[in-house]
């Protein structure tokens, strides 16, 4: 069969071309489709003959995973991703990216069965990609089942960018229908990138580099209250192991995932060091306060920052009075409840042990809604 348009001048897919081809998908064929990057070869991704057939065109292992290809980022809004994911997928998708995820079943829509979960994944990690061509998308979107797809080229050959050396390279009974997209505009394979705990590799360069990925997931966290000696040092060292914890590093490598973790006061000098207090009650729990050294608050700093947490309403009002107008959104108290973590400044061991405490539930339910 010669290949078909998919995307027409108008930019609309014709019915009858998506019809068809969610048909032939259905009954296990494998269909050639464009995306931005490559042209690739799809299957239903619950069809293990599909699978098979896929993989002695590609002569590789039939274990081999595949890609999942989702319509939109949306379709996998259910799943328990890490909010690091989620970030760098609401910037890149649709587009040439590749994420490969820990523990990701399926879309809430169309789950993936049990047989097509295991076949799309390699220990536990699961490749999803959603397409910036609009009638890929269309495709997608239009099949009943989920799809599975991977670059449209003989084992280790370079990938191919336009349907007729697709149809050139394989048969019609081998692939029977080639969609015709044009010329895939970034004529570049996708960046390949798994991200998850005690994990952000990037597996293939790409248009969108490691350094992109990680100034879009990982955030700017900064931490206020007044002297940068007691509240502000002891949420610092917290929210920088609970954020390690999460991400599954030490805490020594939470710059290289993109995170930022200080803190500063409203009314600290330069170069004082925590309080003993503080840094003895967090050596309790197995965080080194000893380094700590105080620093006043920067409006610059506050302003680039990602999120700023502070420790009272009056630090809070303190620091909106010295950005512009509108420029506050991101400067919240660290109680969700809206509440001030009273000063231990001057009281008795006790005292720092409840505030270090309060300071981690805080930052756990942080950590949970938005951090990593």
């Amino acid at each position: 069969m010669d290949a078909l348009p998919l995307l027409p001048a108008a930019g609309i897919p014709a019915a009858d071309v998506l019809d068809g081809a969610v048909a032939r998908l259905a009954r296990g064929e494998v269909v050639a489709l464009p995306t931005e990057t490559v042209y690739g070869l799809a299957v239903r991704a619950d069809d293990p003959a599909a699978r098979a057939r896929l993989a002695a065109l590609k002569e590789r292992a039939a274990a081999h995973p595949l890609t999942w290809h989702a319509a939109d980022a949306s379709a996998i809004a259910g799943a328990a991703l890490p909010h690091l994911v989620g970030r760098i997928a609401a910037r890149y998708w649709p587009g040439p990216l590749t994420l490969v995820v820990a523990g990701l079943e399926g879309p809430t829509s169309q789950p993936l069965s049990q047989v097509a979960g295991q076949a799309l994944a390699a220990d536990g990690w699961t490749g999803v990609r959603v397409p910036a061509h609009e009638g890929a998308r269309a495709l997608l979107a239009a099949a009943p089942f989920p799809v599975a797809a991977t670059s449209a080229n003989a084992h280790g050959a370079p990938p191919l960018v336009d349907a007729a050396s697709v149809r050139a390279l394989f048969s019609a009974e081998a692939v029977p229908l080639v969609l015709d997209g044009g010329r895939a505009r970034l004529a570049e394979s996708s960046t390949v990138a798994a991200i998850g705990p005690g994990r952000f590799e990037l597996l293939r360069e790409g248009i969108v580099s490691r350094r992109d990925l990680v100034g879009t997931g990982g955030l700017s966290i900064v931490f206020v209250c007044t002297g940068n000696t007691c509240r502000s040092p002891m949420a610092e060292g917290l929210a920088r192991r609970a954020l390690a914890t999460r991400l599954g590093v030490p805490p020594s490598q939470l710059e290289r995932l993109g995170y930022a973790v200080s803190s500063a006061g409203v009314h600290a000098g330069p170069g004082a060091p925590a309080s003993e207090q503080a840094v003895h009650v967090l050596r309790t729990r197995g965080i080194d306060l000893s380094e700590h050294t105080s620093s006043p608050v920067r409006s610059r700093e506050i302003l680039a920052a990602d999120r700023v947490y502070c420790l009272t309403e009056g630090h809070r009002r303190a620091l909106l009075d010295l950005l512009p107008p509108g420029k506050g959104g991101h400067v919240q108290l660290l109680d969700p409840a809206g509440r001030d973590v009273p000063d231990p400044y001057g009281g008795p061991i006790e005292v720092y042990a409840s505030t270090a405490a309060a300071l981690s539930e805080m930052i756990g339910a942080r950590l949970d809604s938005d951090w990593a």
